[in-house]
């Protein structure tokens, strides 16, 4: 038999690896982020169009590569980060895999210009699908610019799995905030579509947090700071009054490389036990340093999982630091209160012995004596011969009609009796009908209800608003400004009233009717992260998931109590419904017992 093993060509080896390196546009921003700060970069500048399905630029004035290393930079497992198996192991670059370029150029156009800073031109190199197109001297500025164009050319499929620009954006900007977040001592700027999303000084931490999340963010901010022999610990946690429904806003780095643990992020959640109501979640940056040999990045290519020597210790660790930073900054309730100086004795008086103080009655005085006393306004006059029936004479006592408790109970038993509706739990409704019982959660009926009013408000009636009586100021991040910008005449039509949007907040005139103000902020947050996750192509479709969210935020809650009249008129309204059987996330909103499977329960 002939062999049947070969040898893969390198550009199919190449996309194959780019199925790993390459998810997404904002992989490629990442990786080209990484070699920029890798080549000591002091101003990085990000350009995007199309949400990086057209073209992903970035340019740096880092130090360069010569025309050899411009060439060997497209080669897999070629790289200048480390020289030997022991490197991997006192990692001090972003990257050391060497496969970053050569995965990125098999499945796009690239454009390489660099320069060196002692070279008197530049090299220029254009590649298209892992093939060379042409190599020349040019004359450039001393850095890199890189552009990648036309990303999954040749793999269609890939391509078309993408999401709507709004999501890849969205994904693009999380990693851009994480590297400048991580590097707050390079200056980086980024571009969208020509407009531009942020330009960040060079300046220290906190200042870098608040250009990137608002300006309103730093009072929010509790600094952090431990050393110990394992781990040096730095960065801010938000007070627990600013925490969130969501996490988008939690940060660890790990020697400035952004990482996901779920185990840390426990450490700091327990640091905030009994301070967050439930569903809420703090906000924090976090930055540690440890040995690099006590750490192994290489799990993953995305290089975002990372296995520590010693976990346990790190979490008692983190858990404890937060605590006291949230102590020490009186953010934590202590168990000792403050209290006057007046309230303790005096040293003199500690030897003093106490007397039983002297009551003196003058037993004349009696405030009823005069009747000429006018201090209240009224006379009285005694009447020695008055009875306390003469009050109440001419009234027929016999005829008066007195409610008795009996009436009363009948009344509330007859209203039970008439009842065909029932609340237990705080959490279904349960209704007779013909063939048996239904048992209806008043959750999810309550959001099929709200989804086809809202529904229909925004797609077929114009939608109500109320006037606020003193316009409400939110502050955002600014991703979610850009978010709220696009989606602006569709939260109009659902009942939203703008008067500015601001770089970093928004002021709200108005709001649907059915909304009550102090839900304001929370609806729009919740509303903002569904349709980040969740935005489809169409405008109806938004819609629809605008409808959605509305129709959760404001739902009747599990364990809210209702009365009669509230369970009846959410029972008629469910079942007038279109579609009253599902929620509009498909759960069952009701089930039917039939009296036949009732019998044979106690046939049994």
């Amino acid at each position: 038999m002939s062999d049947i093993i070969q040898l893969l060509p390198d550009h199919v080896a190449n996309q194959i690896a780019a199925g790993e390196v390459v998810q997404r546009p904002a992989s490629v921003v990442k990786e080209l982020l990484e070699n920029a700060i890798d080549a000591n970069a002091t101003s990085i500048k990000l350009i995007i169009k199309d949400a990086g399905k057209t073209l992903i630029q970035v340019i740096d004035n880092g130090k360069g590569m010569s025309r050899t290393d411009a060439r060997l930079s497209f080669e897999r497992h070629a790289t200048s980060k480390i020289k030997q198996a022991e490197d991997l192991f006192n990692l001090q670059t972003k990257g050391f895999r060497g496969e970053a370029l050569a995965s990125i150029a098999a499945i796009a156009h690239v454009d390489l210009k660099t320069k060196q800073d002692n070279a008197e031109l530049g090299t220029f190199i254009k590649i298209e699908g892992s093939k060379i197109i042409s190599q020349e001297n040019i004359g450039t500025t001393t850095g890199t610019s890189i552009a990648v164009k036309n990303l999954f050319y040749n793999i269609p499929a890939r391509r078309n799995f993408l999401k709507s620009n709004t999501i890849e954006t969205r994904h693009i900007v999380n990693e851009f905030q994480r590297v400048a977040l991580a590097h707050p001592s390079i200056a980086f700027s980024f571009y969208h579509n020509e407009n531009e999303i942020y330009n960040l000084l060079s300046s220290n931490l906190r200042k870098r947090i608040v250009a990137i999340l608002g300006k309103k963010t730093n009072e929010k901010l509790v600094p952090i700071k431990e050393a110990t022999d394992i781990v040096e610990i730095t960065g801010y946690v938000a007070k627990p009054e600013f925490a969130k429904k969501k996490r988008g806003e939690q940060f660890f780095f790990v020697n400035d490389r952004f990482i996901k643990n779920a185990y840390l992020n426990h450490a700091v959640t327990s640091a905030f036990e009994s301070l967050l109501s439930g569903g809420y979640y703090p906000t924090y940056f976090l930055y540690l340093k440890v040995p690099a040999k006590s750490i192994d990045i290489n799990i993953h290519p995305t290089k975002t999982e990372i296995k520590f020597e010693d976990e346990k210790t790190l979490y008692a660790i983190l858990r404890s630091t937060v605590k006291h930073s949230l102590g020490q900054y009186n953010v934590a309730p202590v168990l000792d209160f403050e209290r006057s100086a007046s309230f303790d004795t005096p040293y003199e008086f500690k030897d003093k012995k106490t007397a039983t103080p002297k009551i003196s009655v003058d037993q004349n005085y009696n405030p009823f004596k005069s009747e000429n006393q006018k201090s209240s306004g009224f006379h009285f006059k005694k009447e020695n011969n008055a009875q306390w029936e003469s009050l109440y004479t001419g009234i027929d006592v016999d005829n008066i009609e007195v409610k008795s408790e009996t009436v009363i109970s009948s009344m509330f038993s007859e209203e039970k009796q008439n009842s065909k509706t029932y609340q237990i739990h705080n959490k279904y409704i349960v209704s007779s009908i013909k063939s048996g019982i239904v048992y209806i959660n008043q959750n999810l009926a309550h959001q099929r209800i709200l989804y086809e009013e809202y529904l229909e408000n925004i797609t077929v009636k114009e939608a109500m608003s109320q006037q606020l009586l003193f316009p409400l100021e939110i502050t955002f991040n600014k991703s979610d400004i850009n978010l709220i910008k696009e989606i602006k005449e569709d939260l109009e039509n659902v009942g939203f009233l703008f008067d500015k949007i601001l770089d970093d907040t928004i002021i709200v005139k108005g709001m649907p009717v059915t909304i009550i103000e102090s839900q304001i902020t929370l609806i729009i947050e919740q509303l903002l992260e569904d349709i980040k996750n969740d935005i489809p192509d169409t405008s109806f479709s938004q819609l629809d998931i605008m409808a959605k969210s509305l129709a959760k935020s404001l739902a009747i809650k599990t364990g809210s109590k209702l009365n009669l009249k509230e369970q009846e008129e959410l029972v008629n309204k469910l079942f007038s419904c279109k579609q009253p059987d599902l929620s509009p996330f498909g759960k069952l909103t009701f089930v039917t017992i039939n009296i036949d499977e009732i019998d044979k329960k106690f046939n049994n």
